[in-house]
């Protein structure tokens, strides 16, 4: 028999880098995002300047989203160190940002972190010399345990979902591919991909990397997309969001 239950579309973009003067620019692209998916995901840089009034007009312009939000943070978000203040401007009752942590929406249950760089493969830098190459390093190695534990978190309290992870940073080098390679260390890190494959996840959407490439998959073969708008506008997608369906 085949299976009835209803599929779950994701729509899922980054980088939008809003601005305390975008007041109005975003109203019809959430309604129409909203008309044609279940579900809204915000792979970081939320903000453009990392200042919580930037973030005050984001959720202004949510109020436009009549569908479940969930997001990260990215590296503009934490540019002035306002990131506790960003989180709080934007918490509602339809929005949720995660970081290290989960929820479940429906038969879907998301995953999400920040992420950070590193370097991908077998040019992924070691633990090793200099504190601060360790103190870099070891950034990397604790969203990876923090993503462990928030997909953990699910398999504990949860059966038959349908695992979604969400970041800003990549944890794969296929989709930062099209990017300058000498910034690759600072676009994602393999490391981010162990719980990943581990978890049994069935995608990921990652932002940061503005030209890179959309999708790629991990060793383990899960697919993993960067939903970055940019790259999206290059791609075609008018308006610039990728849907998803689980």
């Amino acid at each position: 028999m085949a299976n009835s239950r209803k599929k779950t579309r994701i729509a899922a973009v980054g980088d939008i880098h809003v601005r305390e003067n975008d007041k109005g620019k975003w109203v019809e692209y959430f309604r129409t995002v909203s008309e044609q998916a279940d579900l809204l995901i915000l792979a970081g840089d939320l903000t453009d300047t990392g200042r919580a009034a930037d973030a005050v007009t984001l959720r202004e312009e949510l109020n436009a989203c009549t569908i479940p939000v969930v997001g990260v943070l990215g590296n503009h978000d934490y540019e002035a160190d306002e990131q506790a203040e960003i989180k709080k401007a934007l918490h509602s009752e339809n929005i949720c940002i995660l970081d290290g942590d989960s929820i479940v929406i429906g038969n879907v249950g998301i995953a999400g972190i920040k992420g950070f760089g590193g370097g991908f493969d077998q040019h992924m830098l070691p633990l090793w010399g200099e504190k601060m190459n360790k103190q870099f390093v070891q950034e990397a190695v604790n969203e990876a345990l923090c993503l462990d534990r928030a997909l953990a978190k699910l398999d504990s309290e949860h059966t038959d979902l349908k695992k979604i992870v969400v970041m800003h940073y990549s944890p794969i080098k296929a989709t930062v591919v099209g990017e300058p390679e000498p910034i690759f260390p600072f676009l994602g890190s393999s490391r981010l991909a162990e719980p990943i494959n581990r978890r049994e996840v069935v995608a990921a959407f990652h932002g940061h990397a503005h030209v890179g490439t959309l999708e790629g998959t991990t060793s383990k073969g899960v697919k993993v997309f960067n939903v970055s708008k940019p790259l999206l506008l290059k791609a075609g997608f008018n308006p610039p969001f990728f849907i998803f369906e689980v």
